[in-house]
């Protein structure tokens, strides 16, 4: 049955006073059954959705900038009026610690899954963390194992159920990672000189063979000053080769045996410098150039290049007053560009063609589509953009409302969908311009994955369904890290807390039941 189109946009009900409820924002109700999803692109756009959810669960409260689910707050005893000469008792009671909070276990998810849910495994990692955020880093998934790195440790699970394989463990943490392994199965990543969260040097690498959990070679890289320091380091690997950028200066080392190949040419030297590298198939160098207080006259400069021999295979250079934000594919070249001054309020996608000659730009705003889903842009990690998929005839942006897919040929909007109670996330391209969706679990359903294609919302398939049993837990998760590979999604946040009180499952996967 075709389905009405909806407004993009609709307007709150007034706000009334809460009887009997002092506490909870004016027109708070109880929420309703969700909205249908509907089409966008047929028309012109209405207006951009503002949504904004305000719950008081407890005393509890929701971190917007962290994204992280701050707990219940201690309720505050009233004070009793003490008589006067009274004392003041010397010795403060004991406190007791907070104890951790229970993470279910995988056997009580699917305990609770109804007939034709996904089944669940779950890892509760209790590694003794320092009591502040800790960055999760990347997620690899090779054969069937995935691999994260957390904190002091590398870590693989069985992609089937979730039982730990291996880890290896290193003497500081880690830094920084690559978004892709080689084809073989190996990385490099990055960990701290020392223990100590501030004042470190982001300098230590180290091989691990992600096949076998055995790790290889380490080196230190080398730092001489302001232009090569190790404050903040970026890497990609492209088939044997590591690339690494820190400060103003890049070079390239072979990853079976760490020794180096090539520092990366700078070109126009005092003018522009390596300022981020993007591997897998290719070897992607961004730079910025003409940086000065006036940002109009800078711009940024693409490179793509031989990884073996650093031979530069064709450059691509944004106009003054843009720059290159993030790379969403390396081939095809596919990134965003934004404004010097208005940065992510004005931004676009470049499509290049294969000899990095541009072939389209996309303009996402129209159809109320954020940049990188919403999270902005953190000037690190430019293949790390959320909400965000490349397939071989479309690119597909997600968000907290929408979910979309333009041609890369045309530019054009294929298709779109709008679901006020989901926030979607493309997960794996398909034929044509296909694909399967994530929509993230929220605070009154549990997850799932759908398959959508042209059509919109009129093609949608429900391809898992997440168990109720793990919608908290999931929720949790904020969709922090994705990966997809045969038919099993798996989840991990962003980051984790050392504090136990606001402690949070480690990883978190669903696929089919087996046949």
């Amino acid at each position: 049955m075709q389905r009405p189109p909806q407004p993009w946009y609709s307007p709150h009900p007034p706000r009334q006073p809460v009887p009997g409820n002092p506490y909870a924002p004016e027109g708070y109700t109880t929420p309703g059954p969700p909205p249908r999803r509907g089409r966008f692109g047929k028309g012109p756009v209405l207006a951009a959705v503002v949504a904004l959810l305000l719950l008081a669960v407890g005393a509890g409260g929701y971190a917007v900038g962290g994204g992280r689910w701050t707990g219940p707050t201690a309720p505050v005893a009233e004070r009793t009026p003490r008589p006067a000469g009274t004392p003041t008792p010397s010795r403060t009671p004991s406190v007791r610690p907070p104890e951790p909070k229970r993470i279910p276990t995988s056997e009580e998810i699917n305990a609770g899954r109804k007939p034709g849910d996904a089944q669940a495994w779950i890892v509760d990692d209790r590694t003794d963390l320092p009591r502040r955020s800790i960055e999760a880093r990347d997620l690899w998934i090779v054969g069937d194992t995935v691999v994260q790195a957390l904190y002091k440790k590398v870590t693989a699970f069985r992609l089937s159920d979730g039982a730990e394989l291996w880890s290896v463990d290193l003497p500081a943490p880690v830094c920084e990672t690559p978004a892709h392994p080689t084809p073989d199965g190996k990385v490099v990543v990055v960990y701290q000189n020392r223990e100590a969260w501030t004042g470190y040097r982001c300098d230590q690498l180290r091989m691990i063979d992600l096949r076998t959990g055995r790790a290889g070679w380490h080196r230190q890289l080398a730092e001489t000053g302001a232009g090569d320091d190790t404050i903040i380091v970026n890497s990609a690997l492209s088939g044997d080769v590591l690339a690494v950028g820190q400060s103003m200066k890049a070079a390239a080392y072979r990853v079976g045996d760490g020794s180096k190949l090539y520092d990366i040419p700078v070109e126009n030297p005092g003018k522009c410098h390596p300022d981020d590298v993007a591997g897998g198939t290719r070897l992607l160098v961004k730079a910025d150039c003409a940086i000065s207080v006036d940002r109009t006259k800078s711009y940024s400069l693409l490179r793509a290049l031989e990884p073996r021999t650093g031979k530069v295979l064709w450059r691509f250079r944004t106009q003054s007053g843009w720059e290159i934000g993030k790379v969403l594919s390396v081939d095809p070249a596919v990134f965003t560009t934004f404004h010097a001054t208005k940065r992510t309020a004005d931004w676009r996608i470049v499509v290049l063609r294969p000899d990095g000659k541009p072939r389209t730009t996309i303009d996402p705003r129209p159809k109320g589509f954020a940049y990188c889903a919403g999270t902005g842009d953190s000037g690190e990690d430019i293949e790390d953009c959320p909400g965000t998929l490349v397939g071989r005839n479309a690119v597909y942006l997600g968000g907290t409302d929408r979910v979309g897919a333009y041609d890369l040929g045309t530019g054009k909007l294929v298709w779109g969908v709008k679901s006020a109670d989901s926030t979607l996330h493309p997960l794996h391209a398909e034929a044509g311009s296909s694909a399967l969706v994530y929509e993230a679990a929220s605070l009154r359903r549990p997850g799932g994955i759908l398959r959508l294609g042209p059509g919109g919302a009129d093609t949608e398939q429900r391809v898992l369904n997440h168990p109720e049993s793990a919608r908290s837990t999931e929720y949790g998760m904020l969709a922090g890290h994705l990966a997809y590979a045969k038919g099993r999604i798996v989840i991990t946040p962003s980051g984790v807390s050392g504090d136990d009180r606001v402690h949070e499952a480690r990883m978190l996967s669903f696929g089919p039941e087996p046949s």
